[in-house]
């Protein structure tokens, strides 16, 4: 099975170019990263070992969108079968919403601070990934990220932006004591790093040793998870060392659904990925026969309406919906969905189906397995909590919990909130084609839905599918596109009701990665996302 692809580029990347290579690839949003994943699979590793390198080395290099306090989620492709690992951790025992509220908050979680910290899932997704599937001992797959974090690299200029952005914002509002590690890991010397200076986190590296050498066990039940517990004791946090030491990532079945001959996986919820296939099982009863038309941007826009706002009503911990999976998935409501479609902007309303900061990394080696991999703090550093003298910053994945007790989100101790990170896979009949995503919170369902049509409906390879123009459903009839959006269909698209916003600042659009494989040769196809600094490494 091949995917044919128009060799067509966007003017503003023409310069960026499919990858190819055979034994093995990576792609990541941080080319030392990348390169590290490399080196693994030169080492004697197989795609596994390569991406959990990678994932580890994107905790030093990009610590603005992760860190080792964060959640994963991974699509594994290993000897003809595609396997699912959630990461995301539970909101901690102590966290009810009566502590919320006596904290002050009424209406909604914080966003920073200690309390929107839940169980960060990313060590424990490597460990049991290693010991799955992987070929080297982790001690050997976490060498060159301890090596970034000990010795130092370079920042990257979308890095240093990504830096100096948050440094502007939390200079001005963390106050409070607990934030203080944050800056002594992260402006060091009272600034951030340049583009170009060299930044060391010592601590880091030597977190990131125990976790290798203990198979992350010291993270959830040893001397890291001892001063992680201590630490949000000794502040107020709810987080404790039993939280940490009660947490096992699961091992899922992947959902999909059959799109135009090709099967579109996700991970099931609580993640967002649903919201991805619902839509294109609306839209995928409408023939597109041009990528550029105000009719096909219609209809995408009207389509990832529909499902957000089944999302944002029905999804939280799987066990925990009031709906099925396959009732959201079905032919009949797809098509009580798309009836609702028609030549104006709609506002969106769930409907009734029946009862029932983050980084992205492909890999593939030359055996045929495959790793889609996503990791996240969720927004920016996450909750701006770092564990002293050990560079672990902490996710903020709380916040999307609802306060409101008869919402599906609602906060309840040990449980999974709504999660906003989502891995993708493609395959075909029984071959795979491979991993893809596109990270930025509630963009990444919108940016899966755009990279699945323009590779599968418009032809378009990798890296055209990654570069083409992005548009973002905000809420209501609100669209962003960016700013090399075609002004002619933006125009045609406010004429439909659309209130269409140009944006002219980088950022808001996601970063995405893809590697495909023609199993008939063996020979992968890789894209990155021209909007950050990315690379592809080839073998």
């Amino acid at each position: 099975m091949s995917v044919t692809f128009d060799a067509h580029h966007y003017p503003h990347t023409a310069s960026r170019n499919v990858i190819y290579g055979r034994k093995g690839m990576v792609a990541t949003s941080q080319p030392l990263a990348a390169q590290s994943g490399l080196e693994i699979l030169k080492q004697g590793g197989n795609a596994i070992d390569a991406a959990i390198a990678t994932a580890a080395c994107l905790t030093v290099v990009e610590p603005t969108s992760n860190g080792i306090g964060s959640d994963a989620f991974a699509l594994v492709w290993v000897d003809g079968k595609l396997h699912g690992l959630d990461a995301s951790g539970q909101a901690p025992n102590l966290l009810t919403r009566e502590a919320v509220k006596e904290a002050g908050f009424h209406d909604a979680l914080p966003k920073h601070g200690m309390i929107p910290v839940t169980v960060p899932g990313a060590p424990g997704a490597w460990a049991a990934l290693s010991k799955r599937f992987g070929k080297l001992p982790l001690t050997a797959v976490l060498t060159p990220a301890i090596a970034y974090a000990e010795e130092g690299f370079p920042v990257s200029p979308t890095l240093a932006k990504a830096w100096a952005r948050a440094y502007s914002l939390y200079s001005q509002s963390w106050k409070e004591e607990e934030f203080s590690s944050w800056f002594e890991t992260f402006t060091p010397n009272g600034r951030v790093p340049q583009t170009g200076e060299l930044f060391r986190s010592p601590g880091h590296a030597k977190s990131l040793r125990a976790i290798a050498e203990s198979n992350a066990e010291s993270f959830y039940r040893g001397e890291l998870a001892e001063n992680i517990g201590q630490f949000f004791q000794a502040h107020g946090g709810f987080l404790r060392k039993a939280d940490l030491a009660a947490f096992q990532p699961e091992w899922v079945d992947p959902i999909h659904i059959n799109y135009r001959g090709y099967d579109v996986w996700e991970i099931p919820p609580s993640g967002q990925g649903l919201v991805a296939l619902e839509a294109l099982n609306i839209l995928k009863s409408f023939d597109f026969h041009e990528k550029e038309t105000i009719d096909t941007y219609h209809k995408q826009i009207e389509a990832i309406k529909l499902a957000f706002a089944d999302g944002k009503k029905y999804i939280t911990e799987h066990k925990e919906m009031s709906v099925s999976v396959e009732a959201m998935l079905s032919e009949a409501y797809a098509e009580e969905r798309r009836s609702l479609i028609g030549e104006e902007a709609i506002t969106p309303e769930p409907g009734n189906p029946p009862s029932g900061g983050t980084v992205y990394l492909a890999s593939a080696d030359g055996d045929g397995n495959m790793v889609s991999f996503i990791q996240s703090n969720f927004s920016g550093f996450g909750s701006g909590i770092v564990i002293p003298g050990t560079g672990i910053s902490m996710q903020n994945r709380g916040s999307s919990f609802s306060m409101d007790e008869t919402h599906a989100n609602c906060l309840e101790p040990g449980k999974r909130t709504y999660h906003t990170i989502i891995p993708g896979f493609l395959t075909k009949g029984s071959e795979a084609v491979g991993p893809f995503g596109v990270m930025g919170g509630y963009m990444q369902p919108q940016g899966h839905v755009q990279v699945v049509m323009n590779t599968i409906d418009f032809g378009l390879n990798p890296q055209a599918a990654l570069d083409a123009p992005r548009w973002c459903w905000n809420e209501g009839k609100s669209v962003s596109v960016e700013a090399d959006f075609s002004n002619a269909l933006a125009k045609g698209l406010a004429r439909k009701g659309h209130d269409i916003q140009i944006a002219l600042e980088e950022g808001g659009f996601g970063r995405g990665q893809i590697i495909w494989r023609d199993s008939a040769t063996g020979v992968l196809a890789g894209g990155t996302e021209s909007r950050t600094d990315g690379e592809v490494a080839a073998w």
